[in-house]
């Protein structure tokens, strides 16, 4: 899934994003600018202490070295009384140098004056520790920025996207044979006011599709129904005269089936065609129909040695149209019929599912996925490819499933599961 997030949420998170960022390099740049302005007051403050002490000491030769918490003074070569300085640091050059010393940095600054070195050392204690309250409160800034700039936008999204979230209500509740109102009437003519828009058109061109496809389904109701009748009965006024031969009977009999699995089709068809057929839903007796149907298709085994046997351990009724339900159990029955050569169909009828279990020519496991697929066409298939595909499309519709295990050259078990009934 390409977008996984409502756009809410990235709205919110693009803006805490930015947000943090900003207050990240502001915070940056506080904290340097701090560090080297404290670092610059240190410097001076020990190059006005070093020259305060170099005056002193020229007034004073006897004048001891600054020895206090913050500053620590050294002269090289030192008198008996005055301490000396570090090994670490006699040999430094004049200016301003850094050093840690056990636990404690400094800061260093050296002079040279009259033949002697003298030495002063800054304590930076204090100063870190600042640097490190610092360094936490700018953290806090920056999480707390963040999660304002979050908070904030999640509000501010809130109201952005309402116009979008009040198109897609409009739009959701918009039946599709329906044409829409004036979408784009009550939003700013904005980008949603074009997307408002832009589903109006679409609707309206949906709507006219529905109302152009209801026509059709119409006209062939009416025109595609009156010449199969007439040809069921002149099939059944030909199948009538008992003196015509056995095989002018049988493609007799071959016409009239066809005409009465068109009949049915287009049955089927246009009942699909129909949006809402609650109407035409009422209890169906499964157990009749699927009688029914098995003496309907038994023709198709004609003289193989197949044992057809039928088990109903209930009869549950199905709320559905008894055509398209009748289409279904064809279609399943057709198929195991059609390709079982030898062997047996078994036909289970319990409350919950239907069971058809086959010892035919069985179906390729590549081919499994592909046998729902309109106008799919299996390698020993003699049909036009719509049979199961017309019915995933009616269980679709009913809430119920169908699901088929093969085994090429074993047998084929079909099951179809009445959850909507």
């Amino acid at each position: 899934m390409r977008f996984s997030r409502s756009l809410r949420f990235r709205v919110a998170t693009a803006f805490a994003t930015v947000g943090g960022v900003i207050s990240l390099v502001t915070a940056i740049g506080l904290y340097v600018g701090v560090r080297d302005a404290g670092e610059r007051l240190i410097d001076e403050t020990l190059n006005a202490e070093i020259q305060d002490y170099l005056s002193r000491r020229s007034r004073n030769p006897n004048s001891q070295p600054p020895a206090t918490a913050t500053l620590l003074g050294y002269v090289m070569p030192a008198r008996q009384d005055e301490p000396v300085p570090p090994d670490a640091i006699a040999a430094w050059p004049p200016g301003l140098h850094e050093i840690r010393l056990g636990e404690i940095y400094y800061r260093v600054a050296i002079a040279d004056r009259a033949g002697s070195r003298y030495f002063l050392l800054y304590n930076e204690t204090l100063f870190r520790e600042k640097q490190a309250s610092l360094i936490l409160y700018l953290s806090v800034f920056v999480v707390l920025m963040t999660l304002l700039s979050g908070g904030l936008a999640l509000w501010l999204a809130e109201r952005v996207i309402e116009p979008v979230k009040e198109l897609a209500r409009r739009v959701r509740d918009v039946r599709p044979d329906a044409h829409p109102d004036m979408l784009s009437e009550d939003f700013p003519h904005d980008e949603v006011g074009e997307l408002a828009h832009a589903f109006e058109q679409a609707l309206d061109r949906l709507a006219d599709f529905i109302d152009r496809e209801r026509a059709f389904t119409a006209d062939v109701s009416h025109e595609l129904r009156t010449p199969i009748a007439v040809i069921r009965g002149a099939a059944e006024v030909l199948l009538a005269d008992e003196t015509r031969p056995e095989k002018d009977r049988q493609r007799i009999e071959r016409i009239e089936r066809g005409a009465a699995d068109m009949a049915d089709l287009s049955t089927a068809l246009l009942a699909m065609a129909r949006e809402r057929d609650d109407e035409r839903r009422a209890p169906v007796d499964l157990a009749a129909l699927i009688e029914e149907s098995m003496d309907k298709h038994r023709h198709l085994l004609s003289d193989r040695p197949v044992d057809v046997s039928l088990e109903i351990l209930e009869r549950p009724q199905v709320a559905a149209d008894a055509n398209l339900l009748a289409i279904v159990i064809a279609n399943l029955l057709r198929n195991s019929f059609t390709y079982t050569e030898r062997g047996s169909v078994r036909i289970r009828l319990d409350a919950q599912a239907l069971t058809i279990d086959d010892t035919g020519l069985g179906i390729p496991r590549a081919a499994l996925d592909k046998v729902f697929q309109r106008l799919y066409r299996g390698a020993h298939s003699e049909g036009a490819g719509i049979g199961l595909s017309l019915v995933k499309k009616i269980c679709d519709r009913y809430g119920w499933s169908v699901t088929l295990d093969s085994q090429e050259g074993v047998g084929t078990r079909a099951v179809l599961r009445f959850h909507g009934g």
